[in-house]
């Protein structure tokens, strides 16, 4: 193309000649010979391209026939072998293009001065030489592309040779006839040389590259035959590993953007993926941004830690100078060239009227309009493709800083943000200082643009420039308070919407508990709530830039109708090339006026993005000085604390942990013990240095891994989890498998230890959880293990294993300090810490403080009154614990089922699965959908006839300006002074009335449907299935929420409406345009037939590249948030540098994408902006070329007018067609979740159980069978049982045996697949899921609190008195806690109740089901957080006030079931035992009698056992 370009606009330039020498060819001059006769020569060649268009016709027919069978073979083939396979095709299609503008060029001139024979020759063989080659371009591209072929056909080379021939002799005849003659048409020389040069070409290709082809045909076999033998030949070739052609490409390359064509070509064949995606070059990546930006940060900040923002503006200029110095250079030259047209449009009318200044004036003129376009078009191509070039590297070195910041930030730093607000710094503030780059030169921009304005305007009108001026700064005044304002409810909105995403966010993590207690319609009603107060701010937001488009449109109309009056008033005659001057000035001056506002407020949206991450940089991070590090073989101490005294909060007066002294020496066994709130967790922190130091000296020897209470999985497969950075040991990885009981579990998983897990590890169970923690911490053979509890949330016999097999067996030799609420597990410690109130109150060997204190005695007598039950059962304590367990591990030796095996479809399926992007073209049914959502998209029609009104009467205007006003002084002007400016006044009030309009109905649509997708969406969210939200991670639906949902709210529509508007203004245009030469059209549809291919060979890339920048923004922020949770784990293990690092690929992953999406755009538009400028050269030419007073000057300078806005127009219908295209991928993400299947239905109203339901809560079971989808294994398989009304009931079994799914179904999250369950006679499955879930209460596995207040969290559908709420507090233990706040009931619950321990929080939960008072009661391992005591507390309380309800209880604590009145045993989903302990307890071969065994020796009797093992 660049050579069709070249050679096309050198050429129309050059063409004045061959119009100026306007003498015919006559036969009777030749001189007889034939031969030498250009005209015969003429027949010649179109013989001789009639013979190529027979060859190609004649080749396509055999080759189609030929690959017939072959069309495996050429599906399998990437590239052709072809030399200069690329250049051979422009050049043909070139000469193509070449030939038809010599075809019309003759033809105008035919129309022009009549016709002859030679002229009637001239264009036949012009015209077969079009489609000759043009054939040839189509045959080469079809059938070679993917052609193994190494040559081009012997035929079409021994063409090119005589092609090459004949030019020659033809250029010959030329110089023999213009000598003998003195003349000669400069169409026959320019076809000539042409020829000449092409042929040159052709024959170089054809001939001379035939040692080239020997060499590939020698090396093809070795090179295929090795692609073909090894795996690579199946390997698609990666994107990721070849760098940017960006960074190799050449000057020429550059300016056109052609280093895009190999992606865009490669888009247009299939559909990219993210291995299509070439990497960045190197300075644009964050290892090449990043390092400039912090060695500027750490010189600016030399005395203190703090970034001012300043500092970070400085650091960003530095990391992009480059780019930024660049495109001022090119907003320079732009904003020169754009005021070329309107300076000479005067100067034109006047040569059109006959006024001429020298000769060849006319193609003076064109040739500067043009050359002023060509450098206009290029220098705002370059400019916005280095701004954005520059804003992504800003961008993505922001992002870095923000990440590696969040890693290192103290708890009390990340306290003042809600992991959503440090979300938003990378999502939202990082983003729009990466856009500012396309207001960065505004500023200095507008002032330039002004001044040439008025210098024009003071030319054409004198001193009603001086009104104008006036007009324009008085319209910039009106948009100050309209740009404030919208600042103003920009900065609402975004708050508001904050809100409500920190709400989205809570609700999505917790989801299943807000089904579990029916009250996800409650929480979605909060949402709506936040929503509520979003929409107002939006609509006034909407409204305000209504009026804003208003005075954009309306801007030209009321400064021209200032100026043209002023005219009027100081008697400055008015002339039609005057008029049209100013009126293209005016026109050019409507962008700086309309930016003003929008630079302003971006600006003010900078500094604010600006400020808020440079304070976010500044928070403290961890001290680096609270730990010593010591070498490993300088001591024998592992751990020393000295003094040490800690707090979370560094100005509160009394630290929370005080006066801590102990020492481990290396190998020893330390256990922490005391009850809830202790400071147990605190201390392990403490020893991490994760928690501020008040005084005192820590001392560490050695790596260290650390197991925290909340399991901290990452998404991700298992056993990169496990691995956590390490290299991949076999034998070490078996080993750690067994001892965390992890192979059954990774048996059962279709994948294995390959399975992906869900976000936070949403599809394993807890105990699953807690061992793959485990097993991460064993892997990374560190020196010192700190476990955190972790035995709690598995059960018995896991937790003994789990004991046995790591700390006493892996371990046996490293030093471990374990905090555990279990006592059993203390006497195998070489030390224990007894804690209360922040202090070590004991310290010493079990037996000896079990003598010395009341602290250590009141936990081990809670635990030894819980044995108690067990005491006056006759337990054979004589059999060995080995032969117990042998029998138990023959027992557990079937395969288990975990009770959340994958809740996805498919058996082999994972559960969380790529995210869905749909792929190919957006379906125009989702643009219909978008339209009639609103008002049946009644309105729509409206807002259309509005801008065609609009259209007519701007151009009615303008017209009647340049009709009324006389072409120059001594003309008499048609009508008088008044009538003409009334006449345009009223045209313009007309037309701005139209636009105010059009802008109102827009807004309303967009308002509309915005708000109706929005309830739609969020509506089947909430009313979905728990199976959805297992199987989506949250940062999809949030991503709907926030992204998607914005761009609907405030772009969607008026992108829509702009598209509708461009099309109808470049119709308007061209309507004007033809009026003048109506021959426009002859190169107007082929370009725009250009266009339209051009646009669709492009938006094929295009759409894919912005959906892959959608599903690779997701990572980046998912990544971010969950090192954020497991940050202090990622510090534990040393991790900082590799996290970082996958950080920066994920980045550079999100930068790629936009890049080049950049890139592909700005690739469109320089290639519709030069067709464009064809059509524009055209026009031109074809005006000075009628001959004078065919047509009148006037009307023909306002189509130069209206055409000087051609390229850009039309260059923005495609534009808008391709963004409009990216931005709807945002409803249809929208849409795809307006149609997730629901749950069954709420309320069932024909079938609602009455107010007093369940009255004795007895529930039935019958023939239980459960699953979690269609094709996967039953999970409980026929279970028939009852629990009678008003007992207590105890559920065991081992992990996975199907307990949870048990209560699953009890609450239909999971529907039965057979059976049924009754509740006092009712099937559940017959009422509605609302009826059910609020009849039943739940203390779930997880606690969980949600942000708000003590209130409510018990009661958050605000059903009860505040008196209820304080007696239910006090019931649970946590009425004092609750008394001591200052606020109360009120006291603030912080994200996900940080500020509350975990054993408070179940306390909380005991609450909430205190308060509900249900007939029906579960308890799913409800007190696995708290220690024994808290645990007895929790029993009483529940026996105490659920003496009549039936209360279901999942333990893992044996001694919680031992008192029920039943015990159900479940093992691999079958029911095996159901009765009531003690004769379950009398048969000695029962499970259960040898599960309540095992726990008795292990209690007991296993003291002894215990710590002899250490031994």
């Amino acid at each position: 193309m660049d050579f069709v370009q070249r050679t096309s606009s050198s050429f129309l330039t050059g063409m004045s000649v061959l119009v100026s020498q306007s003498r015919a060819f006559q036969f009777e001059d030749m001189s007889g010979d034939v031969f030498l006769n250009p005209i015969f020569l003429r027949f010649f060649t179109a013989s001789l391209h009639l013979i190529l268009l027979v060859i190609v016709f004649i080749s396509w027919l055999y080759k189609k026939f030929r690959n017939n069978g072959d069309e495996n073979e050429k599906h399998n083939v990437r590239h052709t072998s072809l030399s200069y396979y690329k250049p051979t095709l422009f050049s043909c299609l070139g000469i193509s293009i070449f030939n038809l503008i010599l075809c019309l060029l003759n033809l105008f001139y035919w129309y022009r001065n009549g016709w002859s024979d030679e002229k009637i020759l001239t264009s036949l063989d012009l015209g077969v030489k079009t489609l000759a080659w043009l054939a040839l371009y189509l045959f080469l591209q079809i059938h070679f592309l993917n052609s193994r072929e190494i040559k081009y056909p012997l035929i079409l080379r021994l063409w090119w040779g005589l092609f090459f021939s004949v030019s020659c002799y033809c250029l010959v005849i030329d110089f023999v006839y213009f000598k003998k003659h003195q003349y000669l048409s400069s169409l026959f020389w320019a076809s000539d040389i042409v020829s000449l040069v092409m042929g040159l070409i052709f024959c170089y290709i054809g001939y001379s590259v035939k040692k080239n082809d020997e060499d590939t045909i020698l090396q093809e076999p070795l090179l295929n035959g090795g692609a073909r033998n090894g795996e690579e030949s199946n390997k698609p070739s990666q994107g990721d590993q070849t760098v940017t052609p960006y960074a190799t490409a050449g000057i020429l390359s550059l300016f056109t953007f052609s280093w895009m064509s190999p992606l865009i070509s490669l888009g247009y064949k299939k559909t990219l993926d993210l291995e299509d995606i070439p990497q960045l070059d190197v300075s644009d990546t964050v290892k090449g941004a990043l390092p400039i930006l912090n060695s500027k940060l750490e010189t600016y900040r030399v005395e203190s830690n703090r970034v001012t923002t300043m500092m970070l503006v400085k650091g960003l200029i530095f990391t992009t100078w480059r780019e930024i110095a660049v495109s001022a250079v090119y907003v320079l030259v732009y904003t020169l060239a754009s005021y070329v047209g309107p300076y000479l449009i005067d100067t034109f009318v006047q040569y059109l009227n006959g006024h001429r200044d020298f000769e060849n004036e006319g193609y003076v003129l064109v040739s500067a309009f043009f050359i002023a376009k060509l450098f206009e078009s290029l220098a705002q191509r370059h400019w916005f493709f280095k701004v954005q070039q520059a804003g992504y590297r800003a961008r993505a070195a922001l992002v870095a800083k923000i990440y590696n910041k969040g890693l290192t930030l103290s708890c009390q730093s990340k306290q003042g943000h809600t992991t959503g607000e440090i979300i938003n710094f990378m999502s939202v503030d990082a983003e729009r200082i990466g856009d500012f780059g396309w207001y960065m030169h505004d500023p200095w921009m507008i002032v330039i643009q002004v001044g040439l304005a008025l210098a024009i305007l003071y030319r054409d009108v004198g001193l009603a420039s001086v009104a104008g001026l006036v007009a324009t700064v008085l319209v910039m005044l009106a948009n100050v308070p309209l740009g404030k304002l919208q600042e103003k409810y920009q900065d609402e909105l975004m708050k508001s919407k904050d809100k409500r995403m920190k709400a989205t966010s809570e609700v999505l993590r917790n989801m299943r508990i807000l089904k579990l207690q029916a009250w996800e319609m409650k929480f979605l009603s909060k949402i709506l709530d936040f929503r509520n107060v979003e929409t107002g701010w939006l609509k006034k937001y909407l409204y305000t830039s209504a009026v804003t488009t208003f005075v954009f449109w309306g801007a030209p109309t009321f400064v021209s109708v200032v100026t043209f009056g002023a005219c009027m008033i100081m008697g400055i005659p008015l002339e039609s090339g005057k008029i049209l001057s100013a009126l293209a000035t005016f026109r050019i001056l409507q962008e700086p006026i309309y930016n003003l506002p929008d630079t302003i407020s971006m600006i003010v949206q900078t500094k604010v993005s600006l400020d808020r991450i440079a304070s976010f940089l500044s928070l403290d991070d961890l001290q680096p000085d609270v730990v010593e590090k010591l070498p490993v073989s300088s001591s024998d101490t592992a751990v020393e604390v000295i003094n040490g005294n800690f707090s979370w909060d560094v100005t509160s007066p009394s630290p929370t942990l005080r006066d801590i002294n102990f020492r481990v020496s290396r190998g020893m066994r330390v256990a922490i013990c005391g009850t809830v709130g202790s400071g147990k967790s605190s201390l392990l922190s403490s020893i991490l240095g994760e928690m501020p130091k008040v005084s005192g000296v820590i001392r560490l020897s050695g790596t260290k891994a650390y197991v925290a209470q909340s399991p901290w999985i990452q998404s991700g497969k298992i056993e990169e989890n496990i691995l956590f950075g390490k290299e991949m040991d076999r034998q070490r990885y078996s080993k750690v498998l067994e001892a965390c009981s992890l192979n059954k579990d990774l048996e059962i998983l279709a994948f294995g230890d390959q399975t992906v897990i869900g976000e936070r590890g949403i599809n394993l169970s807890g105990g699953q959880k807690q061992r793959i923690q485990i097993a991460r911490a064993l892997y990374q053979d560190a020196d010192i293990y700190l476990f955190d509890d972790p035995f709690s949330a598995v059960d018995a016999h896991t937790g003994t294993h789990l004991f046995n097999e790591c700390i006493l067996g892996l371990l046996n030799s490293k030093t471990v300090i374990y905090v555990t609420h279990q006592v059993e597990f203390l006497p195998a410690a070489d030390l224990i810490l007894v804690m209360k109130d922040g202090t070590i109150k004991q310290a010493g060997k079990y037996n000896d403080i079990l003598k010395s204190g009341s602290d250590f005695m009141e936990l081990v007598g809670a635990h030894e009154e819980a044995l108690s039950a067990l005491d006056s059962i006759n337990v054979d304590t004589t059999t060995s614990g080995e032969e117990r367990s042998t029998d138990l591990q023959k027992q557990e030796s079937r395969n288990d089922v975990n009770d959340k095996v994958d809740n996805g479809g498919e058996t082999k399926a994972q559960l969380v699965q790529e995210e869905e992007r749909e792929k190919g073209t957006v379906g125009l049914s989702v643009y219909w959908k978008y339209i009639t959502t609103a008002y049946g998209g009644l309105l729509a029609p409206f807002a259309l006839l509005a801008q065609i009104l609009f259209q007519i009467l701007q151009i009615g205007s303008n017209y009647w300006m340049a009709w009324a006003t006389p072409v120059s002084k001594d003309v008499a002007p048609h009508v008088t002074g008044s009538t003409l400016i009334l006449v345009y006044v009223a045209l313009s009030v007309g037309s701005s009335f139209c636009i105010f309009a059009r802008a109102l109905i827009v807004v309303t649509i967009g308002f509309k449907t915005a708000n109706i997708l929005f309830n739609k969406m969020h509506h089947c969210i909430f009313r979905a299935p728990m199976s959805f939200f297992d199987s989506t991670p949250s940062g999809r639906i949030l991503n709907r929420a926030s992204t998607d949902q914005s761009t609907v709210d405030l772009n969607m529509a008026s992108i829509v409406a702009l598209f509708a508007f461009a099309i109808i203004q470049l119709l308007g245009i061209i309507a004007v345009m033809s009026q003048v030469a109506w021959q426009v059209f002859i190169i107007f549809f082929p370009v725009i037939a250009i266009c339209i291919w051009l646009q669709r060979y492009y938006i094929a890339s295009a759409r894919e590249l912005a959906r892959l920048c959608g599903v690779r923004k997701a990572p980046v922020i998912q990544h971010f948030s969950e090192t954020l949770s497991g940050s202090s784990t990622i510090r534990s293990f040393d991790q900082e540098p590799r996290f970082r690092d996958l950080s920066m690929k994920l980045i550079d992953g999100y930068s790629a994408p936009k890049f080049y999406t950049a890139g592909a755009m700005e690739w469109l538009c320089i290639r519709l902006d030069m067709l464009s400028l064809m059509t524009f050269a055209f026009s031109l030419i074809l005006l000075i070329t009628i001959p004078e007073g065919t047509i009148d000057p006037s009307v023909a300078g306002l189509a130069v007018t209206y055409g000087l806005n051609l390229n850009m127009l039309q260059a923005w219908v495609v534009w808008n067609l391709c963004f409009m295209e990216n931005r709807i991928i945002s409803v249809e993400r929208i849409l795809q979740y307006t149609s997730i299947p629901a749950e069954p239905p709420l309320v069932v109203e024909s079938n609602r159980p009455e107010s007093h339901w369940p009255l004795h809560g007895e529930v039935h079971i019958r023939d239980l069978q459960v699953r979690y989808g269609p094709h996967m294994p039953f999970v409980l398989r026929g279970l028939t049982c009852n629990f009678f009304g008003g007992k207590k009931t105890g559920i065991v079994g081992r992990t996975g045996s199907g307990k949870s799914t048990l209560i699953q179904t009890l609450f239909r999250i999971v529907e039965p697949t057979v059976g049924q369950i009754l509740i006092d006679g009712i099937d559940i499955t017959s009422i509605g899921l609302h009826d059910l879930r609020s009849r039943l209460s739940i203390i779930p596995q997880d606690p969980t609190m949600f942000e708000g207040t003590v209130r409510s969290n018990l009661d958050p559908l605000e059903e009860y008195t505040d008196e209820q709420i304080w007696e239910a507090l006090d019931k649970c233990q946590l009425g004092d806690e609750v008394r001591k706040k200052p606020e109360k009931l009120d006291s603030a619950v912080s994200e996900n109740g940080e500020n509350w321990s975990v054993g408070q929080r179940q306390l909380v939960c005991l609450g909430r089901v205190l308060l509900k008072k249900s007939k029906v009661l579960v308890l799913d391992e409800a007190t696995a957080s708290v220690d024994t005591a808290t645990d007895n507390l929790i029993q009483q309380t529940l026996k105490q006030h659920f003496t009549d309800s039936t209360v279901l209880t999942i333990a893992h604590r044996i001694t919680s079931v031992l008192d029920s009145d039943m015990v159900l045993l479940l093992d691999n989903g079958l029911l095996k035992e159901y009765d009531s302990p003690g004769k379950l307890l009398e048969d000695k071969s029962s499970l259960f009698s040898k599960l309540v065994a095992e726990y008795s020796m292990r209690s007991s009797s296993s003291f002894e056992n215990l710590s002899n093992a250490q031994v």
